[in-house]
Parts: structure tokens; C-alpha cells; sequence
């Protein structure tokens, strides 16, 4: 199989596999094991996690970009 990519890009990833002592043959393959996995697998929701979906209800008007800023703003007076 022949790749063509960057040099930057294939020179940090060497140096990152290096870091990490593995080769990077093994570190492309980890990563394109971890990209095509079933997602079934990663996608099951524990009983606990879908017991508490829906308890928490926002008010219609929530802004939570505003309201985190106001909140910070009163923290940090």
C-alpha cells in the first residue's frame, strides 16, 4: 500500500511514534483499527445514563453561552 502525505505531517507522527516506542506502521494501524470499529460498541448508552435522560429540563429560553458568562462574571467579582 503506498500513502501520500505531507512531510511535516509524516515527521511528527514519526516523532510521536518514537515517544511512544512503537513504529508508526503500528500506530497508523491502531488508529485506522479504532476508526473502523462498529460503532454498536461505542455507541451503547449504560442503563444508568439512560435512566437520567430527560431529568434535567432547561428552560425555554436558555442561553447557556450568556448564562455560563453571567455565571463567571459573578464568580470572579
Amino acid at each position: 500500500m503506498t500513502l501520500k502525505l505531507d512531510k511535516e505531517i509524516i515527521n511528527r507522527a514519526k516523532n510521536y511514534a518514537e515517544s511512544k516506542k512503537i513504529s508508526l506502521s503500528k500506530l497508523i494501524e491502531s488508529y485506522l483499527h479504532l476508526l473502523t470499529k462498529e460503532s454498536a460498541s461505542i455507541d451503547k448508552i449504560s442503563p444508568l445514563v439512560e435512566s437520567l435522560s430527560g431529568v434535567i429540563v432547561l428552560p425555554e429560553k436558555y442561553d447557556d453561552k450568556n448564562d455560563y458568562a453571567d455565571y463567571l462574571t459573578e464568580k470572579y467579582k
